[in-house]
């Protein structure tokens, strides 16, 4: 399976060393090529074979894509015979959408999992911790109560009624 996610970038990698590895004869130019081949046409880089008219032709370094009046993007051929600049686009463009698509649905799923995900573990142990602390300090304050309640009675001060203390009997 990874071997067909990998095969597009092999391909194209491959094909640019094709491309970057390709020398231009010094001096030519490319229509002297013209009514050879493919192969014989793109050993210089700066050319463009158009398989319809059989011609080897100058590359049109101002504009991106070869004009449709100059040569049809399914006959054109640049670096290598074997991929015309139309599929060549839509191989591109295809790869590109799968990559961008990859990259939205993973933000997405990481985005979601942090937000459907409850508390981390560190915020568990926080809570926990608070809660013990809310029950040792609960305990305390009973046994505080318990002590104050025990001096009370002692002295004879207990909490039953404060005005006890002011009655003549």
């Amino acid at each position: 399976m990874e071997l067909r996610i990998l095969m597009p970038f092999v391909l194209v990698v491959f094909n640019l060393s094709l491309i970057v590895g390709q020398t231009a004869e010094p001096g030519t130019s490319c229509s002297v090529h013209s009514n050879t081949s493919c192969e014989i046409c793109l050993k210089n880089v700066s050319c463009l074979w158009c398989s319809s008219d059989k011609k080897c032709i100058d590359y049109p370094v101002r504009t991106i894509l070869p004009p449709r009046s100059l040569c049809e993007l399914p006959s054109a051929r640049w670096g290598v015979c074997w991929v015309d600049f139309q599929a060549l686009i839509i191989a591109m463009s295809v790869i590109l959408g799968a990559l961008l698509l990859a990259i939205l649905i993973c933000c997405c799923c990481c985005c979601r999992k942090k937000k459907v995900r409850g508390p981390d573990k560190t915020e568990e142990k926080i809570n926990r911790q608070n809660e013990q602390r809310k029950i040792r300090q609960e305990e305390r304050k009973t046994e505080m109560k318990v002590r104050h309640d025990e001096i009370r009675n002692k002295y004879g001060l207990t909490k039953e009624n404060p005005y006890t203390k002011f009655e003549n009997n």
